[in-house]
């Protein structure tokens, strides 16, 4: 009689063990997908596509100009339209964000207002929204100051 229901109670643990398993393996395959489909804002090669309301055209010839934030260090990094950048940036809850110490070589070319207007860009936001593959800056409430189009993850 002990003998079935040591066996029987062996058989209950098991089975509690493995629905557990069960559960938690199912639980984690759900959950990837949702990350694969809207990229992290970290980690990402961000193209300006629009700044302070206007979109970004620039001859065939021209760099991108774009944003990547190393998780690494908090470091940011890009390029302007004319110059090279870095600085420091930091994610704070409710989708906040601050850039500071953002310094830049200092060569002129025929960009160099959209250059400007973006390094103010990274100044100025306070705020992010991640929606699929574009990150927008925001500054409160105001209308968008820059967004950008995810073009490829860094790894």
């Amino acid at each position: 009689m002990e003998t079935t229901l040591i066996i029987k109670n062996l058989n209950m643990k098991s089975a509690l063990i493995f629905g557990a398993a069960l559960f938690l393996a199912t639980g984690c395959k759900t959950k990837s997908p949702m990350k694969l489909a809207s990229p992290a804002i970290e980690e990402t090669y961000w193209k300006l596509v629009e700044v302070n309301g206007n979109p970004v055209s620039l001859p065939s010839d021209a760099k991108t100009i774009y944003l990547v934030l190393k998780k690494e260090g908090g470091r940011a990094q890009g390029f302007g339209g004319c110059n090279g950048f870095g600085g420091s940036y930091e994610l704070l809850s409710g989708n906040r964000i601050r850039f500071s110490q953002v310094i830049s070589t200092m060569m002129a070319c025929d960009h160099l207002d959209i250059e400007n207007q973006f390094l103010k860009v990274l100044q100025t936001a306070d705020n992010y929204n991640l929606v699929e593959n574009q990150l927008v800056l925001n500054r409160a409430r105001m209308a968008p100051l820059a967004r950008f189009e995810a073009v490829k993850s860094i790894d």
